[in-house]
C-alpha cells in the first residue's frame, strides 16, 4: 500500500491500477468500513 499525495481535496483510493474510490465520483468521504470493504471485494 502506498499513500501519494493529493491536491485540491482529491480523494481517490487504487488498488493494483483500478480506482476502488473516488470522493469526487461519490460526492463525498467514504464512511468508515467502506474502503476495507471495497478492497476485500464482493461478499462470497
Amino acid at each position: 500500500m502506498k499513500l501519494v499525495k493529493g491536491s485540491g481535496g482529491v480523494f481517490d483510493v487504487v488498488a493494483d491500477g483500478r480506482k476502488v474510490f473516488s470522493k469526487h465520483d461519490a460526492g463525498r468521504f467514504p464512511q468508515p468500513g467502506e474502503v476495507a470493504s471495497l478492497l476485500r471485494g464482493p461478499a462470497r
